[in-house]
């Protein structure tokens, strides 16, 4: 296995690390709900699971469970 001859030093190191950047989260809008939230994540919107702007889940109470 190979091993390095000299240390490397500190300003080489820092001169190599200085293209890792953080990058801020994209955000996008929905179109059909017209709320912000991550992109490629689905997002949970009055009770509703969106995903590309279509429905994925929906968990909202419906009308004949509330008269049982």
């Amino acid at each position: 296995m190979a091993h390095p001859k000299r240390r490397q030093s500190q300003q080489r190191t820092a001169k190599r690390r200085t293209h890792y950047k953080a990058t801020p989260e994209t955000w996008s809008v929905d179109k059909t709900t017209g709320e912000t939230h991550l992109r490629h994540r689905a997002h949970w919107s009055e009770g509703k699971l969106y995903y590309k702007g279509n429905v994925v889940v929906d968990n909202t109470p419906s009308v004949e469970e509330d008269n049982q």
